[in-house]
């Protein structure tokens, strides 16, 4: 199956939303792609479209390498990496059991980590190498309720700086993607899992507010689609001198500029003024 003409990029979280869409971008950018997920039942129409697909679980280190070793045995490369997998636990702090803050931590940065170490030493070979890592907006802001999923976005992206600086020598870019907020599943999901963990509790209040405010941002018209992501990815791949990070999707650049100029204590207020 080695096809030494075409570059190999590896998708995870390819059953839906921006994973879905970004494999087949890159089928149209003329990549050769695996698009890897849990769920491949969701991925066949993936697979009609020319995707190569991998049944992948980011918290199971045997289901990670046997993924990695399938794809270079087969092109005897790899090229890119997109570490989309990952998903939004809302809750109280006081709430939200500490079993499911490690299974945030575990798909959102040691399932991404180990990803990369698997793949590097290939990328080192060729001395190339795209390794991108999709943040978010909430890797430069907070809210509350949101601490975990949080820390996991803060944690990626000083993990994504100090890989860059670590991989630059090697001829390998590392590119952090900062998405606003884009209509997939990771709404509903976040939002489950709030109601799920504090819904009862005595921050009920605040996860109505919270869960007015994501609905006003996930409203028709105001999200974007996955395709806003997977067009910067394909920007950001295509570009000889990537930049470091791409903040991209609706309202993502405004958001993260506020943050910027606002002190914590402005931005607070500001955040207290939106959960009105």
């Amino acid at each position: 199956m080695e096809n030494s003409n075409k570059k190999v990029a590896l998708v995870t979280g390819a059953s839906s939303g921006i994973g879905k869409s970004t494999v087949l971008k890159l089928l149209s950018d003329g990549y050769t792609v695996y698009g890897a997920a849990r769920r491949v039942d969701k991925m066949t129409d993936l697979r009609t479209s020319g995707a190569n697909i991998i049944e992948l679980d980011v918290t199971q280190d045997d289901s990670m390498v046997l993924c990695i070793d399938q794809i270079v045995k087969e092109q005897n490369r790899l090229d890119v990496l997109v570490n989309n997998a990952g998903y939004g636990s809302y809750g109280a702090v006081e709430d939200v059991p500490l079993t499911e803050a490690k299974k945030q931590f575990e798909v959102n940065i040691f399932g991404l980590a180990r990803l990369t170490q698997l793949v590097l030493p290939h990328m080192r070979k060729n001395h190339f190498g795209k390794i991108i890592n999709i943040s978010s907006i909430g890797g430069k802001i907070y809210m509350p309720l949101g601490a975990w999923y949080h820390g996991t976005k803060h944690a990626l992206e000083g993990f994504s700086d100090c890989l860059r600086l670590e991989t630059k020598q090697f001829g390998i870019d590392v590119i952090i993607i900062e998405p606003g907020p884009i209509i997939t599943e990771w709404g509903n999901i976040a939002l489950d899992n709030m109601h799920q963990s504090s819904g009862n509790t005595p921050y009920a209040e605040l996860v109505k507010r919270t869960s007015a405010m994501f609905g006003e941002s996930y409203k028709k018209g105001k999200a974007s689609p996955p395709e806003a992501i997977s067009s910067v990815i394909s920007k950001a791949l295509k570009s000889k001198r990537p930049k470091a990070r791409y903040a991209a999707g609706a309202n993502a650049m405004p958001i993260i500029f506020l943050r910027w100029i606002l002190t914590d204590k402005a931005f607070d207020r500001a955040m207290f003024w939106m959960l009105k």
